[in-house]
């Protein structure tokens, strides 16, 4: 299992940091756990997080006060990522990292269906599913349905936020998130069919693009 490592030093740190740099500061772990998901290496995460805080400090002057710095952040975040990282021709394979709540995705997904009678299948699913196989899961959505869905089930963006980070438009959000969704959504029940979890039917497929 590899170590959670988290970025050992941002910039600023050695002196007292301004009102800008705490707050940006308090958006570590957060940007943290999302550049590992995008990146499944806990070294390259770490760099992907500094070079993050990097532009920021260098762009500071592009922010606008009183704006929504953590969305800000997020989108440097991704379009670092995009730029240094994306067109690599080897990817580091599913690295189980500890310490990562994921289950607040997987119970917002059970109530996007309501079922009409009081028993919830999808709920007994995920509650008994191990965290390696929710977090595999996740690993396997595509790239653009797992940022999407990292980015509105984990850090709790808005539709509008997530459209401005990616810079698509809402309605592309808004396909993303089902289409990712319901491709978790058909993995969980797999596993969970597997280990003889749950009952119903399998939740219709999804286009891979």
């Amino acid at each position: 299992m590899a170590e959670d490592k988290k970025p050992e030093r941002v910039p600023g740190e050695g002196r007292e940091p301004d009102a800008f740099e705490k707050e940006a500061l308090s958006f570590l772990d957060a940007l943290y756990r999302t550049a590992l998901r995008m990146t499944k290496d806990p070294d390259e995460a770490s760099d992907l997080v500094q070079e993050t805080y990097i532009r920021a400090l260098r762009f500071r002057h592009q922010f606008q006060p009183g704006t929504n710095l953590k969305a800000w952040l997020f989108r440097i975040l991704t379009n670092t990522f995009i730029n240094m990282y994306r067109r690599k021709a080897s990817r580091p394979q599913f690295t189980d990292v500890e310490g990562l709540d994921e289950y607040v995705l997987y119970n917002k997904m059970a109530e996007l269906r309501s079922p009409s009678s009081g028993s919830d299948p999808e709920r007994e699913v995920l509650d008994n599913l191990m965290d390696s196989e929710v977090k595999q899961a996740l690993d396997d959505l595509p790239e653009h349905f797992r940022t999407a869905v990292l980015l509105a089930d984990i850090e709790g963006f808005s539709y509008k936020e997530i459209a401005d980070i990616l810079h698509i438009p809402i309605g592309t959000v808004m396909s993303r998130l089902h289409r990712g969704r319901r491709f978790l959504q058909r993995r969980l029940y797999d596993y969970a069919k597997e280990r003889g979890i749950g009952q119903g039917p399998r939740p219709a497929p999804q286009p891979a693009s």
